[in-house]
């Protein structure tokens, strides 16, 4: 069976080797790309399962890099920073990057990592799991966890991945005060690496989506984290 592709896009050599050394142990395959413009070449031509993006690259940087690739394909996307400032990690958040990771990190993590993201998206891709979801109604709301799609009375809602799995479980879990942590563990998996400012990042980009109709608030609990107030 035909394993998974990697799309590896750093402009550092050695990163790449380093990270196609331990990839290609796992089983996967493994392509490179060294700038942003060849990055989107090879993501038109060779449909990679999951990209690795560094953000610092020659020619088009990863920011647009994501950007571009998120206008026409929702492909898992892990991105890498030199920096630890957390402005880096959340605007590649609110671009539609699923995860990321600071520069020097361990090629282990970044396996375990990449496996975490392709094991939740076929979990989510599967027909068993598919048929075994009912449609959720809350109030104007309509979630249909088989079609990934939300509503807002009649209106569909235009939700990034994470944004449509954070509010299936707003609606599963309504009244309820969710910590970040329990959010994480529930719409990310319990095996995400990130931090609970992901959380924020994507709750206040899920309540501009939902700012149409005022019956429907996600109100913030202090010392504790987020609940979904429904008025039906």
């Amino acid at each position: 069976m035909k394993q998974d592709l990697i799309l590896i896009v750093d402009d550092e050599e050695n990163i790449i080797e380093l990270g196609r050394l331990y990839l290609e142990n796992e089983g996967y395959q493994v392509e490179a790309a060294g700038d942003g413009l060849e990055a989107l070449q090879k993501f038109e031509s060779l449909n990679p399962a999951l990209i690795v993006l560094d953000l610092m690259l020659p020619k088009l940087n990863g920011w647009e890099v994501c950007k571009k690739i998120r206008a026409t394909s929702q492909v898992p996307i892990i991105m890498l920073t030199a920096r630890t400032d957390d402005v880096d990690k959340i605007v590649g958040l609110e671009l539609g990057a699923d995860d990321y990771m600071t520069k020097p990190y361990n090629p282990r993590e970044l396996v375990a990592r990449i496996k975490a993201v392709l094991r939740r998206g076929s979990l989510k891709a599967s027909p068993q799991s598919q048929a075994d979801t009912s449609v959720l109604r809350l109030g104007p709301l309509t979630i249909d966890p088989a079609r990934r799609e939300a509503k807002l009375g009649d209106t569909l809602l235009e939700l990034r991945t994470k944004e449509f799995d954070l509010l299936q479980v707003f609606v599963e879990n309504e009244g309820l005060a969710l910590s970040r942590d329990k959010l994480l563990d529930l719409a990310w998996g319990f095996d995400f690496y990130g931090e609970t400012r992901t959380v924020d990042v994507h709750v206040a980009h899920l309540r501009d989506r939902i700012s149409a109709d005022e019956r429907v608030k996600i109100e913030t609990v202090w010392g504790v984290g987020y609940k979904l107030a429904v008025d039906k």
